[in-house]
C-alpha cells in the first residue's frame, strides 16, 4: 500500500511531521484556478464538469505537494439535487429557492432520487483516483445537515443563521423533516463518493457554533453521528473528519459522540488548549488562522511552528482553522509548508 500520511494520522499514528492540506486549497487565490474557471464559464459548470473539476483539484497538489486532495465541489449541490434552484451571484455568493413550510418540503425529491443528478461529481472522484500521486490521499466531503439547512431555509448565507433558527422555533415539524431529508441524502451522497474512490470523508458544519444548548447536540452532533455510523456500516474502516466550526469548549468529547477519527478545529480555540482537551480523543486537524495566508511574515512561521509543537504528542493533520481566502498569497502557502516540514 502507498504511504499516505493523512490516512496514517487518521488511523491514530503520531508522525514526526504532520500531513498537511488546506481547506479551499483549490480556489481563487491561484491563477491557474481562475483560468480554469473562466474556461468552464461559471462556478456550477465547473463543479459539474468532471474533467475541469478534477483539474482544479489537482492544481494545488502540483504546485504545493500537499499530502491530500479534497474533491472540488460545493456543499449546495445536494440541495440542488433535492430540487432547489441554485445560482451564484458574482461578488455575493450562492442563492437558492427556499424551504419555509410543508408545501416546499413536499416538492423536494427523495434521497434515492439524487444519484443521477450528482453523477458528474462521482465521475470527478473516479478521475482523481487515476491521476493523483500514489502518496496523496483523496478526501470526499459534504455539508452537515444543519449548515445545509440554513442555506435551504434562508436562500443564501446569513450572518446569524436567523431564518433557520426562526423556522426551528415556529415550525419544528417542518424543520425536523427537512433535517431528516438532508441527513438521508448526505449519507447517499458520501457513500457514492466512497464507492467512486474517496479514501476518507469530511463533514463540514460551518455554522454549528450558532446552535445553543440542547440544539447543539440535537442538530449538530446527532445528525453527524448518524451519518458517520451509516457510512461506517456500509464502508468498514472508512476514516471520517468532522468539522463543527465554532464549537469552542464543546469540541471536548466529540470524537466519541460523533464517531469521527479526526476532529477539525477552528482557530477560535488555541492549539495548546485543544492538545490538552481534544486530542486525547483522537486525531485533530488545524488550526492556523487563515489571515496568516494573507499577511505572511514572521508571524506565519512562528504560529505554524507553535501549532505543530502543540500537537506533536498525538495524531495531527495540519490545516487552517477555516478555508483559505481569495486574497491569500500563494508564496505564503510555500512558507507555511516549509515551516511545517522544516
Amino acid at each position: 500500500m502507498p504511504n499516505k500520511l493523512l490516512l496514517r494520522a487518521l488511523a491514530g499514528e503520531t508522525l514526526p511531521t504532520p500531513p498537511i492540506w488546506l481547506m479551499r486549497q483549490a480556489g481563487r487565490y491561484l491563477p491557474e484556478y481562475r483560468a480554469t474557471r473562466a474556461q468552464a464559464g461559471d462556478f456550477l459548470s465547473l463543479c459539474y464538469n468532471p474533467e475541469l473539476a478534477a483539474e482544479v483539484t489537482l492544481q494545488p497538489i502540483r504546485r504545493f505537494g500537499f499530502d491530500a486532495a479534497i474533491l472540488f465541489a460545493d456543499i449546495l449541490l445536494v440541495p440542488q439535487a433535492l430540487g432547489l434552484d441554485l445560482w451564484f451571484v458574482t461578488g455575493e455568493g450562492p442563492r437558492l429557492s427556499t424551504v419555509t413550510g410543508p408545501d416546499d418540503l413536499a416538492r423536494l425529491r427523495g434521497p434515492d432520487d439524487i444519484h443521477d443528478r450528482l453523477a458528474p461529481v462521482y465521475e470527478t472522484v473516479r478521475r482523481l483516483t487515476e491521476s493523483l500521486p500514489r502518496e496523496v490521499a483523496l478526501i470526499g466531503f459534504a455539508g452537515a445537515p444543519w449548515t445545509v439547512a440554513t442555506y435551504m431555509i434562508a436562500g443564501r448565507g446569513t450572518p446569524d443563521q436567523g431564518p433557520a433558527h426562526a423556522l426551528k422555533s415556529t415550525d419544528r415539524a417542518t424543520f425536523d423533516a427537512l433535517m431528516e431529508r438532508i441527513t438521508l441524502a448526505t449519507i447517499e451522497y458520501l457513500s457514492a463518493q466512497v464507492e467512486a474512490g474517496a479514501e476518507c470523508v469530511k463533514l463540514f458544519d460551518s455554522w454549528a457554533g450558532s446552535l445553543e444548548g440542547d440544539d447543539f447536540e440535537t442538530y449538530a452532533v446527532a445528525p453527524a453521528a448518524r451519518i458517520v455510523a451509516a457510512l461506517k456500516a456500509r464502508h468498514p474502516g472508512l476514516p471520517v473528519i468532522a468539522f463543527p466550526r465554532g464549537a469552542d469548549s464543546r469540541y471536548v468529547g466529540l470524537h466519541e459522540r460523533i464517531g469521527a477519527e479526526c476532529m477539525a478545529i477552528d482557530n477560535g480555540v488555541s492549539a495548546r488548549w485543544a492538545a490538552e482537551h481534544v486530542q486525547p480523543g483522537g486525531c485533530v486537524q488545524g488550526n492556523l488562522a487563515p489571515t496568516h495566508m494573507v499577511t505572511g511574515g514572521a508571524a506565519l512561521v512562528e504560529e505554524t511552528r507553535a501549532i505543530v509543537e502543540a500537537f506533536s504528542r498525538g495524531p495531527h493533520v495540519f490545516n487552517l482553522g477555516h478555508g483559505i481566502t481569495p486574497d491569500a498569497d500563494p508564496d505564503n502557502v510555500h512558507r507555511l509548508i516549509e515551516a511545517v516540514r522544516g
